[in-house]
């Protein structure tokens, strides 16, 4: 059975439990803790005969035994029980709990996943099966799972910009699902790039990856999307910590640092005040590695990217329009990364590939330098990917193959031989540069440069389909409705 069929099937069955008010959220971690606990006892039979650390009496075998109500009680038990385990047995039942109120659809799931051999499909296979229902997740725009998925197609011309190399490690501070491990993951074990041998494939497995992720339920899906892609076993460490990595430094350096840090621009603690009330109070993070302390999440992790690359270290990251061209704190960490990083390259993103609405992003890359009198950045490219692009999630998502352009004019084998495509005869080229001077000499230092005609605007013959531009219209509104909500947080009561 191929991976497409697998998933309808799977997510078939969610729709019979949409009727209980189980989420698409809670299905897909019901699911996970099953197929975990299915393929650890795949791994324990020949050939494997693995030793899981799952005790005999809350294995697969005691769940397909038993029905009804005996099975409800059984399972919540057994929840319980493995949730106090070491390693990532532990870690995937943290805090678990069970969703599926109707004893027989619970059973009808454990027969569903009971019905398929795991662990001999190809690593391929079982990747795309969980991939294809986080995906599925994230389409679920009321949940908010959208926040968490990063388009794949971006991933993927992120990862084959920075082309990382075997023996080397990766981290991603704000990991989600873990999307940039994998498609990390896949450039590396693709024989096109490099044949692996034994020692490699060994660290790729146990020591190349490195994340956070603060969001439990979240955290667990990318402990199983790592499990299904053979990274990491049965019995190591969690190579995804649940800490805030904002927090602190500790000390670990990488060789880089792929991430999409989540978009909600301040940080924020919630607590109860003496009337009672829930209250919001601004979390400034006082760290003496930080050029600017604010309460800004983005350029936090702008800056915390930087203290954890080595001084080699070569990060991709997506932020929000504002860190471009937000003054204070935001000016500061711009002039600081400038002079000392090489900020290289940015590449201004559509509206309308991401599942949360109204988002206008970019990818930044900057290559980490040791310290130095002179500034390290000598001229930034820019390749604008958003005026006149018009990509919605349903009718015309973003493809990788939208994105090869850009890939060839960054030139991954060497970024100093890159050609602009815009010329004073060619003012509609979407690659250009700009010397470090000039910049400089921008209000704010600011990063959000644009030069190319917005045809929409001049040409009313050839507007947009209808729906684009509705399209368009909400994601101006939203964008707008969440500045105000920002203004509205830092008031004065």
């Amino acid at each position: 059975m191929n991976a497409q069929t697998i998933v309808s099937k799977v997510w078939s069955f969610c729709n019979t439990l949409r009727d209980d008010g189980v989420s698409y959220g809670d299905y897909l971690e019901q699911l996970t803790y099953l197929l975990f606990l299915k393929m650890a006892d795949e791994y324990s039979k020949p050939p494997y005969n693995r030793e899981t650390g799952i005790p005999q009496e809350y294995n697969w075998l005691s769940l397909t035994s038993k029905k009804g109500a005996e099975l409800e009680t059984h399972y919540i038990m057994l929840l319980q029980e493995l949730g106090k385990k070491k390693g990532i047995l532990g870690q995937i039942f943290t805090k678990s709990q069970n969703k599926i109120q109707d004893p027989a659809k619970l059973s009808r799931l454990v027969q569903m996943i009971n019905e398929e051999d795991w662990v001999i499909m190809g690593t391929d296979v079982k990747g795309d099966i969980y991939e294809g229902l986080l995906e599925k997740n994230a389409e679920d725009v009321k949940s908010g799972a959208g926040q968490y998925f990063t388009p794949r197609p971006l991933i993927r011309a992120m990862v084959e910009c920075l082309k990382p190399e075997p023996m080397k490690t990766i981290a991603d501070p704000a990991c989600g699902t873990g999307g940039f491990f994998l498609a990390s993951y896949d450039y590396l074990t693709n024989n096109r790039f490099f044949k692996l041998d034994k020692n490699q494939k060994e660290f790729l497995r146990f020591k190349t990856f490195s994340g956070n992720e603060i969001v439990p339920n979240t955290r667990r899906l990318a402990l199983m999307n790592l499990f299904l892609h053979n990274i990491g076993a049965l019995d190591t460490a969690a190579m995804i910590s649940s800490n805030d990595s904002l927090v602190a430094d500790n000390g670990e350096r990488f060789d880089y640092v792929l991430t999409n840090p989540p978009f909600g621009k301040k940080s924020s603690m919630s607590f109860t005040n003496d009337e009672g009330e829930q209250e919001k109070q601004e979390l400034t993070y006082n760290r003496q590695d930080f050029w600017a302390s604010t309460s800004n999440k983005q350029l936090n992790f702008v800056q915390h990217i930087r203290t954890i690359l080595k001084a080699d270290g070569k990060a991709a990251v997506v932020v929000p329009d504002n860190v471009l061209f937000e003054g204070g704190a935001g000016e500061t960490v711009r002039k600081k990364l400038l002079d000392n990083t090489n900020l290289h390259t940015i590449l201004r993103l559509p509206t309308g590939i991401f599942y949360a609405n109204g988002v206008k992003a970019n990818v930044i890359f900057f290559d980490n330098r040791p310290a130095s009198k002179n500034s390290w950045t000598k001229e930034v490219w820019f390749y604008d990917y958003r005026t006149n692009i018009h990509h919605t999630q349903k009718k015309n998502p973003l493809k990788f193959e939208n994105l090869k352009d850009f890939i060839e004019c960054y030139n991954p084998k060497n970024i100093n031989l890159r050609q602009e495509t815009w010329s004073e005869e060619n003012p509609q080229g979407r690659w250009r540069k700009y010397k470090y001077e000039d910049i400089l000499a921008r209000d704010k230092t600011s990063l959000d440069i644009f030069w190319l005609k917005d045809e929409s605007l001049a040409d009313l013959d050839n507007l947009p389909e209808p729906d684009v531009l509705a399209l368009d219209i909400i994601d101006n509104i939203e964008s707008a409705l969440d500045n105000f909500k920002q203004i509205i947080s830092v008031l004065p009561n």
